[in-house]
């Protein structure tokens, strides 16, 4: 008895290890831990629907309300749908976008949206969020007026539905071409039947960004029992339709639950582009294998960096937040590499994926440095998009969506990003041409360059928001700097560093802040460090607390310029107490106060790291952790601000991790407080960075002692290419601040190596 006990156990064994040399592993699930809740109530202003990383599509439902928070389409506050939209922004402060409108419904046909007052007037459905399904590249609801099921999914360049119809002689699809978000309004438009299965058409539309175009193919998986076209609401005669507000209306009989599914390719080219991407990227009907290929495309995004964290609410905010970085800077080309420019031409034969969505004044702080650590492709994608922005308009973007320039938001902050990869040693652009935009961007005359070149600042009465402006081009001037010393440049060099000291033309030392000045002896009054003019003031989205302290590039002069080490700890210890009215006219933007200090609002995103400087790294520690911990949750509020394309989301992720780029292109991170207990960043040609942390916890906020492979450190910033080299940094957490790590000047953290 005991042998043949023995005897199945040894089979056992050999059975287990037989099938365990065949069976591959399960994959990581890192979209398990993803909420796209958060960030949908508040001022979050997030995208919800189904997309994959950086795709061309952003599928998902869009709210009868508008407004402010209403900039993506949705807000969690709201139980209205008047359709799904192809196109949609993620974060922004503006609302654009909504493009290509479907809505299913049954009954009479209703080709107006209908308004709150009066919802049966129109189209629009009630939904509940009970009904709701949402994770990355997959939304399901149920419209409660209909009682059709609706679920949606994506590929790059493609939205795919799936209508779950009831029983109806009179079953629709409303193809709403006028509709779009917040200040688009539709210029031209125009749809058509092609044959019973296919429509096609395009939207041509302004608003933030004045002159958009989307083309469209339809696809049904149900052939179309008839086609009726409208302008705005009257009926027209035929299967095809141009004008400004056209509409189409796809009608046929269903039986209980029978599916419907919809296959739409856009394309910023031609008809047959969107066709041409539908048959590239989902030729066939399987919607379940485009779900599960979109949750396969965020995975591999998402496992770039594989932490472990005490609890699932930590995991779920790292993960929702890397999630949100990886909307957009967004596709703009078709599968075939053409795209429209911002020269209105067709560009073809392009050996790089044109992309849109550059929110540079949001971005180049965070997101674009995590870039260059985990997203070396797409790197090289937004730098040779943003040269040939230049060639095409003769300097690099400040604010671009779709093939325009929006000129929203201060300074030239694509300097910053370019600068940063050439820096970086990036080289999959051309290097030459690289320089050539940043330096052309820097020296042209528009939005007050020409007083930086003539007088070293901005008059207060000639340009709005001059100080803020004057500080970025500080900013910006740095990093051209840089390189042109890196390329050899002596005189472009020693000019553009000049420049780049300017941010001390706005320190007023009688009052001990930034201020708008009128010239060279006469700053404008009244002031007060706490007021905010939105939009017409000295400052943009913020005041002169904040932006007193927005000299990133150079942190060591901004330190003697407050007059040396002891005051300039004073003075930003007093920047996270000062309470004071901002004024009437103050910006929305301007949230997550900690005494003055504006978390939500990216001005402010290096100045908690500003203690490395200055000797003093567990104030860093202190603020950094207590942001963390209350600015992020994993509820609908759970950003404290616009979620900006990615950027707050990108705080968050390098912050949690125990380090950030105060100076957004000198290639080093200086640290803070992290809050998870290990991660591995999964870098180019294979190589991997793993961070321990230990005995971390709510109370052991302070690092006591770091290891980076194997040897002590104690210096409170690393080095750009320690994390690419691959290796090893070991992070020991104490509840005080401890002895050795951080001490001493030769430790602080420096602007220049």
């Amino acid at each position: 008895m005991k042998n043949q006990i023995c005897l199945a156990g040894m089979l056992a064994i050999f059975t287990l290890n037989l099938f365990g040399q065949t069976k591959k592993p399960a994959a990581a699930n890192f979209t398990k831990y993803v909420d796209p809740y958060i960030g949908t109530g508040f001022h979050g202003h997030v995208f919800v629907g189904a997309s994959v990383p950086f795709g061309a599509v952003q599928l998902g439902p869009t709210n009868l309300s508008e407004g402010w928070d209403w900039s993506s389409g949705y807000h969690i506050s709201d139980s209205t749908i008047i359709g799904f939209q192809h196109t949609h922004l993620s974060g922004t402060g503006i609302g654009d976008l909504g493009d290509i409108s479907f809505m299913p419904t049954t009954g009479a046909i209703k080709v107006v949206k209908g308004t709150i007052e009066n919802l049966k007037n129109g189209y629009t459905s009630l939904f509940s969020h009970e009904d709701e399904v949402v994770k990355p590249g997959y939304y399901k609801v149920k419209l409660k007026r209909y009682d059709i099921g609706v679920e949606l999914t994506a590929s790059t360049r493609v939205g795919m539905h799936k209508y779950t119809f009831p029983a109806s002689k009179e079953a629709h699809v409303v193809i709403d071409l006028k509709e779009g978000i917040g200040w688009d309004e539709s210029s031209e438009t125009y749809i058509k039947q092609v044959d019973q299965h296919t429509i096609e058409g395009y939207r041509f539309s302004n608003g933030w960004a004045e002159s958009q175009r989307i083309y469209f193919t339809a696809v049904f998986s149900k052939p179309i029992k008839s086609f009726t076209v409208y302008d705005d609401s009257t009926q027209k005669l035929g299967n095809e339709l141009k004008g400004k507000k056209v509409k189409g209306v796809l009608s046929f009989q269903t039986f209980k639950e029978e599916i419907v599914y919809v296959k739409v390719g856009i394309s910023p080219v031609s008809t047959a582009n969107a066709l041409l991407n539908i048959k590239a990227e989902i030729p066939k009907w399987d919607f379940n294998k485009v779900i599960q290929d979109a949750d396969q495309a965020w995975n591999k995004q998402l496992a770039k960096i594989d932490i472990k964290t005490d609890s699932l609410t930590q995991m779920k905010k790292f993960y929702t937040a890397f999630y949100h970085t990886m909307i957009a800077p967004s596709i703009f080309n078709d599968v075939n590499g053409e795209y429209w420019g911002t020269d209105k031409k067709v560009h073809k034969n392009t050996r790089f994926n044109n992309v849109t969505t550059f929110s540079l004044w949001d971005t180049y702080r965070a997101n674009n440095p995590l870039f260059t650590i985990i997203q070396p492709n797409h790197v090289h994608d937004m730098i040779n998009s943003m040269l040939a922005i230049y060639q095409q308009q003769g300097t690099l973007p400040v604010w671009h969506l779709m093939a325009n320039e929006t000129n929203t938001m201060p300074g030239n902050s694509a300097l910053p990003v370019v600068a940063d990869a050439l820096l970086k040693g990036y080289k999959g652009f051309d290097t030459k041409l690289a320089y050539e935009a940043l330096k052309a961007t820097a020296m042209n005359d528009s939005r007050g360059l020409k007083f930086v070149k003539s007088l070293g600042y901005i008059p207060a009465d000639s340009v709005a928001e001059s100080v803020s402006k004057g500080l970025e081009y500080a900013i910006d001037d740095w990093c051209v700097a840089q390189v042109a010393k890196k390329m050899g440049k002596q005189d472009d060099y020693t000019y553009f560093s000049k420049r780049a000291e300017n941010y001390k033309n706005y320190y007023d030392p009688q009052t001990g802040f930034m201020r708008g000045r009128l010239s060279a002896n006469q700053w404008r009054a009244p002031y007060s460090p706490f007021i905010s003019i939105h939009e017409h003031g000295d400052f943009s989205e913020g005041n002169g607390w904040q932006y007193t302290f927005m000299v990133p590039h150079d942190v060591e002069g901004l330190i003697e310029l407050l007059g040396g080490q002891d005051k300039f700890n004073k003075k930003l210890d007093s920047l996270f107490t000062a309470e004071g009215d901002m004024g009437e006219s103050k910006s929305a933007d301007i949230s997550g106060l900690i005494g003055q200090y504006a978390h939500g609002n990216e001005p402010g995103h290096s100045m908690a790291y500003l203690y490395d400087y200055s000797g003093k790294p567990w104030k860093t520690a202190e603020k950094v952790r207590f942001i963390l911990d209350n600015f992020y949750t994993d509820k609908v509020d759970g950003i404290i601000g616009n979620e900006d394309v990615g950027q707050m989301s990108a705080w968050y992720v390098l912050s949690a991790l125990g380090f950030f780029p105060v100076n957004p292109a000198n290639g080093m991170y200086v640290f803070g407080s992290p809050t998870i207990s290990e991660a591995t960043l999964a870098l180019n040609g294979n190589k991997k960075f793993h961070i321990t942390v230990k005995n971390n916890g709510p109370k052991n906020k302070y690092i006591n002692a770091m290891k980076l492979n194997g040897v002590d450190f104690t210096k409170t910033y690393f080095k750009h290419t320690d994390i690419m080299n691959g290796g090893e940094l070991e992070i020991t957490m104490g509840s005080k601040p401890g002895s050795v790590w951080g001490v001493g000047d030769a430790n602080k953290a420096v602007s220049v190596l």
